[in-house]
Order: structure tokens, then sequence, then C-alpha cells
């Protein structure tokens, strides 16, 4: 296992980071430490999950995991926070001093660890200030209860944004982003990845394989039966299953036949191939999800290759906006 230094810190992470979202929601206690487990033998150091996946179950897996193999001191482990934690309190959502410090005590019971390795405000929010946030985490960072801070969609305006209030206020700096990227959404080369790459943040795709739309399991014309998009109402799915998703998923699938790897195995080689990715997260739901994902780093794009998938997908470009009506109009400046 090649690792990969996070941001400017130093810390060495795996070029694949396992995504812990499935668990506690479709996969259950047993199989999630299994899959854990496997992970830790095959050199993948780096786990993230989040407070709101499950409302905290995910969590309460990955510690309970970690207790069982004793192996929480080898991973890098990342949580994140800002989503709504109670349905009748309007403090418990938010990127406010407040929800940040009682969701982390609470991150540390359900993790079951004295520290979080990287603590991500999970989506930004215009009303409340930067050095607001950033004073709750630096805080966390001083009592050793978070080591670094990262963020999760922010716009390339917003971290500069942040590097400046942390300059300002002696505060600790963000050392990472999680943006969405994949092969059906480039848009983060326009601004994002150059300005990470300038001002040394890692970069942690979330969804490389576009929310599993790059797997070739939709098909165009079939009613989707299985998967996150069976059983879908039809506005929902036209946002999602283009007619340009479907041409790039048509043009990518000899180029997956000629190295004799599935289409996700060849979509997420090229994005933890990319020139300022750290590691795309990877979020199985069963161990063989698991090892389909794994057979990516075995994969080598060259040059030819690089140049005929920008041909199908152009970088820059978007052919599906998979989550876009879920995260608001700053996207569009990245």
């Amino acid at each position: 296992m090649e690792y990969r230094s996070l941001g400017r810190t130093g810390v060495k992470v795996s070029p694949l980071c396992l995504g812990c979202m499935m668990f506690g929601a479709k996969t259950e206690l047993d199989d999630s430490c299994a899959i854990i487990d496997r992970a830790l033998d095959a050199g993948i150091n780096f786990l993230d999950t989040s407070n709101s996946y499950s409302r905290g179950r995910s969590e309460e897996f990955v510690g309970t995991a970690l207790k069982r193999n004793g192996k929480r001191h080898r991973v890098v482990l990342a949580t994140k926070v800002r989503s709504q934690m109670a349905d009748d309190d309007p403090n418990m959502v938010g990127n406010h001093r407040r929800h940040i410090i009682d969701q982390c005590d609470a991150s540390l019971r359900r993790l079951q660890t004295d520290y979080i390795d990287l603590y991500q405000i999970h989506r930004p929010q215009s009303d409340i200030p930067i050095d607001e946030t950033l004073r709750a985490l630096d805080d966390l960072v001083r009592a050793g209860k978070v080591r670094y801070i990262g963020t999760s969609t922010f716009a390339a305006w917003q971290l500069v944004e942040s590097l400046w209030a942390a300059k300002e206020y002696g505060l600790n700096r963000f050392v990472c982003e999680q943006p969405p990227y994949n092969l059906l959404d480039r848009r983060i080369e326009r601004e994002l990845l150059p300005m990470t790459q300038t001002y040394g943040f890692g970069v942690i795709p979330w969804s490389p394989l576009g929310g599993g739309l790059l797997t070739g399991k939709y098909q165009r014309d079939v009613p989707a039966t299985a998967g996150r998009y069976a059983n879908k109402e039809a506005a929902w799915l036209q946002r999602r299953l283009t007619p340009r998703m479907y041409e790039v998923v048509a043009g990518l699938q000899p180029l997956a036949a000629a190295k004799n790897c599935t289409l996700g195995q060849l979509a997420l080689a090229w994005c933890l191939q990319q020139p300022g990715v750290t590691s795309p997260i990877i979020g199985p739901r069963t161990l063989e999800h698991f090892e389909e994902s794994l057979g990516a780093l075995a994969i080598q794009l060259a040059g030819a290759d690089r140049k005929r998938i920008d041909e199908i997908a152009p970088p820059g470009t978007m052919a599906a906006p998979f989550y876009e009506s879920d995260f608001g109009p700053h996207l569009h400046r990245w």
C-alpha cells in the first residue's frame, strides 16, 4: 500500500478511504465489523463517518468494530458535524459553537475513543460566520479532542475565506476538503482543485462512483429495479439518469473491458490517480462491494487511457447532477 500525505499535515493515509455511511443503515453490525477488519488487513487505515449517518448508528458501529479488533491506534478516524440531530431542537443543527462542541462529545462517546483524528464540517452555512466555526474547532484541537479539522462540499472561495480567518485570529486551519468528484461530475477541476493544490489541502472525494451510476448497472430505457435508483419518482430519476450520463457510461465500457476490470473499478482508479486527489471515499454495503473496490488499486491508467477518458468525459464538465438539489447554489462557483 502506497500511503499519501493528508494535505500539509504529514499524516499518512491510504489511497482509498473506507466510508461508513452504510453501517447502521443497510449494513448490520457484524457485517460492518467484517468490512472494517478486512480493510485494515488490506492496509486501509483511513475511515470516514458522520454523526448524521443513521443518527449516530454508523459511529456506534465503527466504535464497536475498533473496540473489538483493538486497532483504533492504527486508524486515521474521521467524522463530521453539521446535520440536524434532533427534530424538536433548533440548536441541534448547524456550524455554531454550541452544536459543534456538544456533537463532538457525543461522537467521542459513540466512537468509544478519546480523540478524533479528523473532524469535518459537513456542509457550509452562510448565516454563521466562519470564525465562529473555526474558534469552536480550534478549542477542540487545543483540548486534545480533535487533531485536525476539515470540510465537506465547500466552494473554493469559502476555503480561502477560512484561511484568511484562521490567519487573522490565530486559529487552526482546515487541512482538507471532501468534495463530490467523479467522471460524471468534474466541476471541481475548474477552481477547487487548483485552489487546494495551491494552499496545501488534502482532497478526499466522496461518491467517486457517481452514487452508483458509474457501475454500469443502470441501462437506458430499462426501469431500475435494484440499487439506490430503484422505485424512484420519474422527476427524481430524470435529473440524474440523463442522456449524457448514459453516453459517458457507454463510452467508458470498452476501456474497462480492455483493462479486464469492472466499470466501477475503472472509475475509481481514475479518481484516485487524478492530480491533487488524496484518498477517494468508497462506501461499500457488503464485503463483496468492498473487495471489488479494492481491485481499483491494481489498475494503472496510461497517458492514452487518460486522453480517451477526457474525450468521453471532458475536464470540468458535468453529465449528471446526482447531488445538485440537496446542497445549494454555491456549487456553481466551483
